[in-house]
């Protein structure tokens, strides 16, 4: 799995506004100086988080940009669907729609597998986990194999 640039500094900059314990919206240019995080691009994916409900622009001289939902009802799965779209898709099209000829139709039940797994942990993240770097322990403990920090 790739993960974009596009979940990557979404997913960095809803930190930023998950951990401001005053509640106060805090400036694109702000967290994108924090962050080191583009400002055209960074404008595109509040859009997609503000269209997603996720966060919330607050105009004028005090205004910027909070959360609209609790941190621990945003899970990283929450994010990667607003800002890129589905878990998994093959050439764009959900797994359960693909349809392959009877020798390849069992790449589908591979897809369905996977995007299975990705939830395992992508549902069961939270900002608020990450905001308190505090993985839920079945996350925590797929990271205590080996060989899930080698490089395949």
């Amino acid at each position: 799995m790739r993960v974009s640039a596009k979940t990557d500094y979404a997913l960095r900059a809803l930190l930023e506004m998950s951990s401001r314990t005053d509640g106060r919206p805090v400036s694109a240019e702000e967290l994108g100086r924090l962050q080191d995080i583009p400002h055209g691009f960074l404008q595109a994916i509040l859009a997609d988080l503000r269209k997603a409900g996720v966060v919330i622009a607050q105009r004028g001289q005090s205004g910027g940009w909070r959360m609209n939902r609790d941190p621990a009802d945003v899970s990283v799965a929450d994010v990667i669907r607003a800002v890129d779209g589905p878990l998994v898709s093959v050439y764009g099209v959900r797994p359960e729609a693909v349809s392959y000829n009877e020798k390849a139709e069992v790449l589908q039940l591979v897809w369905i597998a996977a995007r299975s797994s990705l939830r395992d942990v992508f549902e069961n993240v939270s900002l608020a986990n990450l905001a308190a770097a505090s993985l839920p322990d079945a996350v925590t403990a797929r990271t205590a194999d080996e060989d899930a920090w080698q490089p395949h």
